[in-house]
């Protein structure tokens, strides 16, 4: 599933129809549209046929009855970075989490580290960067969290994977 993006789970049938209970894990509900194309963690490929975001249900062309609906149950929806960025969109100063992915933080030209992983808490949304080995050897943490906002992130350049940050450098002091 490398290059996959997890997006949603499949819960239990609902009807006899085929429907079936969707939660979703993405901010782009839009991309649940007719016609989109989806990979389960199975290697089974969905094209949506009817997506009810007010009842959390989704109906696929390639399953039409409550016994083909079951065997879905618990099954994860995969969508490509392609797709993601086809079907979903940014407003200004926003960005794909795969892109932040390894993109490299730097504080006043000192790099700190690379993001290795985004995490999602109720206050916010976490950078989880690996600090650099010179930093290691000076004795800081291997790993630190810096929070995903404006009062820290001065600059993103996706192209060229550099985050400008301020503060950075003390919360991986205090970590």
């Amino acid at each position: 599933m490398n290059n996959k993006i997890y997006v949603a789970k499949l819960g239990k049938s609902v009807g006899l129809k085929g429907e079936i209970k969707i939660f979703i894990d993405s901010d782009f509900p839009e991309q649940f549209k007719k016609g989109a194309t989806f990979t389960t963690n199975k290697g089974n490929l969905l094209t949506v046929k009817d997506f009810n975001e007010s009842r959390g249900t989704i109906l696929f062309n390639e399953i039409d009855n409550i016994d083909e609906a079951k065997k879905f149950t618990n099954q994860q929806l995969f969508t490509s970075p392609e797709d993601t960025k086809q079907n979903c969109k940014l407003e200004e100063n926003q960005y794909f989490w795969f892109d932040l992915m390894n993109c490299e933080i730097y504080e006043d030209g000192e790099l700190l580290g690379q993001i290795v992983d985004i995490h999602r808490y109720p206050l916010g949304d976490y950078f989880e960067i690996k600090t650099t080995q010179d930093l290691v050897k000076k004795s800081f943490p291997k790993t630190f969290l810096l929070p995903y906002e404006k009062n820290y992130i001065l600059n993103v350049d996706i192209i060229n994977k550099k985050i400008d940050a301020k503060d950075a450098k003390a919360i991986l002091e205090n970590s």
